[in-house]
């Protein structure tokens, strides 16, 4: 099945990946057919749980011993960008290609 230009649009601000050659939208394709194989699945009579684990009386923690810290200035010596004391990742940081290269791309594969 093709994928149309708006759904890999929509997929590349949601992954924040570039599908922008042939081989990225053929990856993407491959991915979406294995996918959809759980849709075979019988989930008739299945309740959705919020865990895994859910049917434990008790989880287990471990003790949180803190061993390290006061690290905040060296970390943040490794960002790009920030503000204040915490890391800027902006969102749509990909480039995206225009709507006529998708188009083409989209039609090739």
């Amino acid at each position: 099945q093709k994928l149309s230009v708006d759904v890999l649009d929509h997929l590349e601000h949601l992954a924040l990946v570039d599908f922008r050659d042939s081989e990225g939208v053929e990856r993407l394709q491959k991915a979406i057919q294995f996918a959809e194989q759980l849709q075979e699945v019988n989930t008739d009579g299945v309740e959705p749980m919020d865990s895994v684990l859910e049917d434990r009386w008790c989880l287990y923690l471990r003790e949180d011993d803190v061993t390290e810290g006061n690290c905040t200035k060296e970390l943040l010596e490794n960002a790009r960008e920030k503000v204040e004391e915490y890391f800027v990742a902006p969102p749509g940081n990909i480039p995206l290609p225009k709507l006529e290269e998708r188009e083409t791309f989209l039609q090739s594969s």
